[in-house]
């Protein structure tokens, strides 16, 4: 038969592998004259729900690692730094979810999908105009952005059109609160657990994995470590990142304060609102520098602000914050009582005093904060301006609360906090913006209420519910919380998309429970379940039933990790020759194994890397088989 063959292989379905190398005799394989084998397309069609919850069909080899498959993929949707995403095969439920929303949405389901067949005549008869009309704004400026001078260039092969990829990095319309309603599952952490058993293993292939052709997964961010975001380069990564931002504080997946809900909900309303205008057609108009130019303001910063000088500030003064902060240590039956000591904070340690004067002799206590967990404690309209530090001693967890004044003296004690939590000192050149990025935060949150509530008018087309979270929209009445929704929006009113989108990722990423990953465990000789959050930079061991943190390891202080295959076990040894074991209760070892592998394979990353993967460190780091 002619026809091209070259994609095809042979697949052996009782051993569930390919045969892919194709030098070797069937005999060498192992393969028995009763064996079973498949010849079939390498490359299949694939369904995979994108961040922003767009469905998009597109060709993906079935027979390279996921790994692999996942950086493919990325290449066509126009996504960089494919190593922070992966494939997640949902559980039951979720489909149940979707499936009651499709019918109650009018339109056909068919045109949900985005068709990205590589073959140009596919992907052009699949998509016509009039389908995507609402978003179907151009993304680049002809004058000053044309596609070719941005994204499109980056992957000169991939079958997105400019209109595809507007869909991809654009904002979609809110959803209604019923949609929501019907999305939105109040979780607890186990349920949390069992979200993230469905992780696709990146070294084995989906076939291996038991994915059929045209199954859904859902593309996620996996790793909450982003490198490098570019609004030049990464439209589409920026949105699709804002995108699991919003949905994951939409349905709780991730807590945080009231407070906190309105500026999220002020910020998806600017942004939708900026989505649907005209205004978009600026996207790149906010990056006019020519690209030579950015390039020598990069470096200049580099010069001026780089590694060189604050090793010399290391050496000759390392700068100490010292100032009167209220202490309270929990202990049982006390009452919340604050009181007045004098504090020096130096190196990554923080020692306090009775008062001023005795600052030269011995302190009431000092504390070294390297691996501590820092919780912000903020009521900004309260002027509570609070820091909760959780410090790792032998048997657990000390708890300490600090309360500052005012809003700099919080933003630069908190970020020395944050900082000494790293193991890094105030001399890091990241301490200053550090202590910007707090106040700007606090600034969003500063309800400017002289200023006039814009107009009723303007509440009016606002679907208040459609932005906060299905239990934070019940605490309150439609017309109060849009009115609330406008207030914090004065202080965002005039941010671009880009920004705003950015302001979002950034605001995410401040919430305590930010990237904490969770997974059900046992830990060895415990006699009851534990919940082991996974972090980029730390594994904690948390109470299942109180949700309160244990106890706090950080990666920097792993010597090794493995997997006994056999007990399905997970020993990790860090130094001082302490040693944990724990076995997974709601995933398979080998997800919780490669996630602790892949945040530290993605902190060797660095920029003069110019774009390339280790990726056979990846699978070493990550493979489990040493």
């Amino acid at each position: 038969i002619s026809q091209d063959w070259s994609d095809f292989a042979l697949w052996w379905e009782q051993k569930h592998c390919w045969l892919l190398k194709t030098h070797w005799t069937l005999d060498k394989y192992g393969v028995q004259a009763d064996a079973k084998l498949l010849f079939t397309p390498q490359h299949k069609m694939l369904r995979l729900r994108l961040p922003n919850l767009k469905m998009v069909r597109l060709r993906v080899s079935f027979s390279a690692v996921v790994f692999k498959a996942v950086s493919d993929i990325c290449k066509t949707l126009n996504i960089r730094r494919s190593e922070e995403l992966s494939l997640l095969k949902p559980s039951g439920d979720y489909f149940k979810k979707k499936k009651k929303k499709d019918k109650n949405n009018k339109e056909p389901i068919i045109e949900d999908v985005l068709n990205l067949e590589s073959s140009p005549t596919a992907s052009g008869s699949s998509v016509s105009p009039g389908l995507y009309s609402k978003t179907m704004t151009p993304i680049y400026d002809p004058i000053n952005g044309t596609p070719a001078s941005s994204t499109m260039t980056w992957f000169s092969d991939s079958p997105l059109t400019e209109q595809n990829c507007s869909i991809l990095a654009f904002s979609q319309p809110p959803q209604s609160p019923e949609a929501l309603a019907d999305m939105y599952q109040p979780r607890s952490l186990v349920d949390k657990a069992k979200l993230n058993a469905g992780w696709l293993d990146s070294s084995r292939s989906l076939m291996e994995q038991g994915i059929q052709e045209d199954e859904q997964l859902l593309l996620r961010f996996k790793y909450y470590s982003f490198f490098d975001l570019n609004p030049k380069y990464d439209a589409v990564r920026i949105n699709q990142l804002y995108e699991q931002a919003r949905w994951a504080i939409l349905l709780e997946e991730i807590d945080c304060t009231e407070e906190e809900m309105l500026i999220f909900a002020a910020l998806q309303y600017h942004i939708s609102k900026l989505s649907l205008s005209a205004e978009t057609q600026d996207f790149t108009s906010e990056s006019e520098v020519d690209e030579i130019e950015a390039a020598l303001s990069n470096l200049e910063v580099t010069l001026e602000g780089g590694k060189a000088d604050s090793l010399l500030e290391d050496i000759t003064d390392i700068p100490k914050l010292a100032d009167n902060l209220k202490l309270f240590r929990p202990k049982k039956l006390l009452l919340k009582a604050f009181k007045q000591y004098w504090f020096v904070f130096k190196d990554t340690s923080i020692a306090y005093f009775k008062n001023k004067e005795l600052e030269q002799g011995e302190p009431v206590e000092k504390l070294n904060l390297r691996g501590c967990e820092v919780v912000p404690d903020v009521n900004v309209a309260g002027r509570k301006f609070g820091i909760k530090l959780l410090i790792p001693v032998a048997d657990g967890m000390n708890e300490m609360y600090l309360r500052c004044d005012h809003e700099n003296q919080y933003a630069q004690w908190m970020a020395a906090c944050m900082l000494a939590s790293k193991g890094k000192t105030m001399a890091d050149s990241s301490y200053q913006p550090e202590v910007l990025n707090i106040l700007s935060f606090l600034r969003m949150k500063n309800r400017n209420s002289a200023s006039h509530v814009a107009s009723s008018l303007e509440n009016m087309d606002m679907n208040p519910e459609c932005f906060v979270s299905p239990r934070c929209a019940k605490k309150h009445k439609s017309k109060q919380l849009a009115a609330r929704i406008l207030e914090a929006h004065q202080n965002v009113a005039q941010m671009p998309l880009v920004e705003a989108k950015l302001r979002f990722i950034q605001a995410w990423q401040s919430l305590p429970e930010f990237g904490l990953t969770y997974y059900l465990v046992r830990f060895k000789g415990s006699k009851k379940d534990d919940i082991l959050g996974v972090s980029y930079n730390r594994l904690i061991k948390i109470d299942a039933a109180t949700g309160i943190p244990v106890t706090t390891w950080r990666f920097t202080n792993i010597k090794q990790w493995n997997v006994n295959w056999e007990t399905r076990q997970v020993v990790i040894e860090f130094d001082q020759n302490v040693f944990t074991a724990f076995t997974c209760l709601s995933a398979d070892c080998k997800i919780v194994h490669e996630y602790i592998g892949g945040y530290i394979f993605l902190s060797t990353r660095s920029k003069d890397q110019n774009e390339t993967l280790d990726e056979d460190l990846f699978h070493k780091l990550t493979g489990g088989q040493d």
